[in-house]
């Protein structure tokens, strides 16, 4: 559905170190930089980018946005967690775990990343 999803960042190298330990958990490989200072994860479903907004305003989160990353487990949500809170991020929501709704039964966790960006490692409980 998504060609890309770009995030702004107030410090483009803090959210990298940020990205890439928590993508690394979930096995992709570390960011690439552009020479506008912008970083790029690219995979085969998709790209997910980091970058100073090009109006020269500082970046700032929107409410009620969520950027969710699929986990292929809850030990990698976990771990995805850990990462991120050990690199910056704030964890935010409740603690991760097992929630249950209308969609079936989620293991969800939490984030804010270095500028402020919610987002949320996902797995679908069988």
């Amino acid at each position: 559905m998504f060609s890309h999803i770009m995030v702004g960042a107030n410090d483009v190298q803090k959210s990298k170190v940020f990205y890439d330990a928590i993508l690394g958990t979930m096995g992709y490989r570390p960011g690439v930089m552009d020479e506008k200072g912008r970083c790029f994860y690219f995979e085969k479903s998709g790209v997910f980018a980091i970058t100073p907004p090009i109006n020269g305003e500082p970046a700032c989160h929107g409410n009620g946005c969520t950027i969710g990353f699929q986990a292929e487990s809850p030990e990698i949500a976990d771990a995805w967690h850990a990462a991120g809170v050990a690199n910056g991020g704030i964890a935010c929501e409740d603690p991760p775990g097992i929630r249950e709704g209308t969609i079936g039964k989620l293991y969800l966790a939490y984030l804010r990343d270095p500028s402020g960006n919610k987002v949320c490692a996902l797995h679908r409980m069988s």
